[in-house]
Parts: structure tokens; sequence; C-alpha cells
């Protein structure tokens, strides 16, 4: 069985919007598929797409080709979520060394308020 991760088009007429599925090759478009792992708005600006990206790497590590867009879906996802984590991490340095802060200080004692 050979393994593809696709679009799966729905949405009304002239409104597309499409679903991120692994399915078998052989199926159609929007025939039966294995797992949805993602969606794309194309109408829509700015972020238009979601995708786990981590489930995409897993399928291609079993063997499944990604179409053209869904290559460059995933390259996109990537890059938001690598350009994410490194602010995050920055946020969770601060508030830890925050927590640190307080819980080193000693608290005020009624002398010191007199």
């Amino acid at each position: 069985m050979s393994v593809s991760i696709r679009l799966r088009r729905e949405g009304a007429k002239n409104r597309p919007y499409y679903k991120v599925v692994v399915a078998d090759s052989r199926s159609p478009r929007d025939g039966k598929f294995i797992e949805v792992i993602g969606m794309y708005d194309p109408k829509k600006t700015g972020r238009n797409s979601s995708l786990n990206v981590e489930r995409a790497e897993y399928w291609i590590s079993k063997g499944a080709q990604p179409s053209d867009t869904v290559r460059s879906l995933i390259k996109k996802n990537e890059k938001m979520t690598t350009a994410a984590e490194p602010s995050s991490q920055a946020e969770r340095k601060t508030s830890q060394s925050i927590q640190d802060e307080v819980s080193t200080a000693s608290p005020p004692t009624p002398a010191d308020s007199a």
C-alpha cells in the first residue's frame, strides 16, 4: 500500500478549504483517508494553515509521500513552530528567574514597616 499526504477539498463552490490527510494513493481525492493531520485555507490571508508537524514527520518516516503543496505547508509550519519556541522559552526563563527572586527574598517584618 502506497501512502500519500495530500489535500482533501471541502467547502462551497468558489470558497474552498482543504484538510491535509494521510491516504492511500489509490483512493480518490475526496475519498477514504487514514488520518486528518491539518487544514489549509487558501482564501485566508496571513496564517492560513494549521498542521500537526509531528504526525506529518511520523508518516514521512513510515514512507508516506507528501504532495508538493503539503511539502511547502510542512516547511511553513515548521518555521512557525521554531520561531514561536524561543520566545516561549525566554518567557519561561524570565518567569522562572522572577519566581527565584521572590522565593529568595525575605518577607517583610513588622519592624521594617515602622
